[in-house]
């Protein structure tokens, strides 16, 4: 038999406010000055956890990251101790925790699992929790986004030792999934002064982002070597940051986006910048097929901006894109919208062609690709003449955003209607866009034939010993 014992709160009325009404005001302020989502499939954010006056916008901006409508079998929340030492990790599984609002549901079914199955790394200790604010301090704002019901995972690090980080993340990166959220709890700097926090926080931050617990590890020995007056530590969570490295790392589809930065010498409550902490803000960002992560805003924006390129270049006789992220705000392109992938832009005249152009490969920024096809599709495709001022009112913009090429070696393969191709023999290449087969009512051979043909240049039987690519196309107009 369990004694279920709830986790009384340790920091209400010191971190953050203790009466529901104060708080929810407070959560609002927050939510009101943090950074809009910028990664649309989070798989983790990694978070500050100080006084809400300092660090609570730069958290808010974490949690911003969050599809709080969709529904998580469990939140896993994982923060490095700052009262005792451990051998591995402290897991609460006697009861739930009490907050200013209500209780936070622990899933202590699954908790004492983990110290069932790994009695060696996990353990069940109350004193670990009862003080430990690192991870109270993140239960307000994970509630305040969430609309469906979740259980949590409380854990607690203990250990020093790097090596025992990477078992524990072995024990828990087949839980890393998508129906799971982790949420890492940890400031940066601790105690520097304002610019050499500002520096040094860059660079662990810049270590983080590389999905690497290696370099992690030899960036904060090397901030320890640089002897930086009053920095006591550069990430106080560390092992935490690091064990979120060991589950992570190796996976291409997952990004490390930085969201926003601040530090306590910041904002209306700074008495010392002389000696601050550092907060960042950081998603763990899924890349998926472009089908499921355009939103309508983004195909919106991305329709906007090849508008206003060929407007642009028309009144300014200027036909070179601009660079938009040398002045833009960091946070005014989504995570979608920033992400590296090949497309198209076709432009149609009362109804018929009047330029498409495309870049296959991945190699810039979506927003920034889509300015430049644009713009090569008005004046620079050599089967019409450059687009007039008195026929954009008339202009249609067509828009494809590309996934990543993959190879096949059966045409057998090819869905019509889903799938686009590209041929590749001796240096020749054709391409058709997966409407092209719609819009003609081609055969699978006619497609493949008038590709290698008419784009290629390899004949109409020429793909059959070429090299065959599919690909699929998010379009919109």
């Amino acid at each position: 038999m369990y004694e279920c014992s709830d986790r009384q709160p340790a920091v209400a009325g010191k971190f953050y406010p203790g009466t529901p009404g104060a708080l929810q005001q407070e959560l609002e302020r927050m939510f009101k000055e943090a950074r809009p989502r910028q990664c649309e499939n989070t798989r983790a954010i990694l978070c500050p956890h100080a006084g809400y006056v300092f660090s609570g916008a730069v958290a808010a901006s974490a949690f911003n990251q969050i599809d709080g409508t969709r529904s998580y079998e469990r939140v896993f929340l994982i923060g490095s101790s700052h009262h005792v030492s451990l051998e591995g990790a402290a897991v609460y599984d006697e009861g739930d925790f009490l907050m200013p609002y209500g209780k936070e549901k622990v899933d202590m079914a699954f908790c004492r699992q983990l110290i069932a199955l790994h009695p060696y790394l996990f353990v069940s200790d109350r004193a670990a929790h009862r003080e430990e604010h690192s991870l109270e301090v993140e239960l307000p704002l994970l509630h305040y986004v969430m609309q469906s019901e979740y259980r949590i995972v409380p854990v607690i690090i203990g250990t020093s030792h790097p090596e025992t980080c990477g078992r524990i993340a072995q024990v828990l990166k087949p839980y890393f999934t998508r129906e799971n959220l982790f949420i890492i709890s940890s400031d940066f700097s601790h105690y520097p002064s304002y610019r050499d926090a500002r520096n040094t926080d860059e660079i662990t931050k810049n270590a983080i982002l590389e999905n690497n617990p290696v370099t992690l590890m030899d960036t904060l020995i090397n901030n320890s070597r640089q002897r930086t007056q009053g920095l006591v530590t550069s990430l106080c969570g560390w092992t935490s940051v690091l064990t979120l490295l060991y589950m992570t790392t190796g996976n291409n589809k997952l990004t490390y986006k930085a969201i926003e930065y601040k530090n306590s010498g910041d904002g209306d409550y700074c008495f010392d910048k002389d000696s601050v902490v550092g907060y960042w803000s950081i998603a763990v960002c899924e890349q998926t097929d472009t089908n499921t992560l355009l939103s309508q805003e983004d195909k919106a924006t991305l329709l906007k901006i090849a508008r206003e390129a060929v407007e642009s270049a028309l009144k300014k006789e200027d036909r070179n894109f601009p660079d938009p992220a040398e002045k833009a705000d960091p946070g005014k392109y989504t995570a979608s919208l920033s992400q590296k992938c090949g497309a198209f832009v076709t432009l149609h005249y009362k109804g018929k062609l009047r330029g498409c152009i495309g870049h296959m490969m991945g190699d810039m920024p979506l927003y920034r690709m889509i300015g430049e096809m644009a713009l090569s599709a008005a004046f620079r495709d050599y089967r019409f003449g450059a687009v007039e001022k008195q026929e954009l009112p008339d202009l249609a913009f067509e828009i494809s955003v590309l996934s990543p090429l993959i190879k096949i070696n059966d045409a057998a393969e090819i869905e019509l209607g889903k799938h686009g191709i590209l041929i590749e023999d001796r240096g020749r290449s054709g391409v058709f866009l997966p409407q092209v087969a719609t819009e003609t009512g081609w055969s699978k051979e006619e497609f493949l034939g008038h590709c290698s043909r008419d784009k290629a240049g390899l004949g109409w039987d020429g793909w059959k010993k070429a090299n065959l690519y599919v690909f699929t196309a998010t379009v919109f107009s």
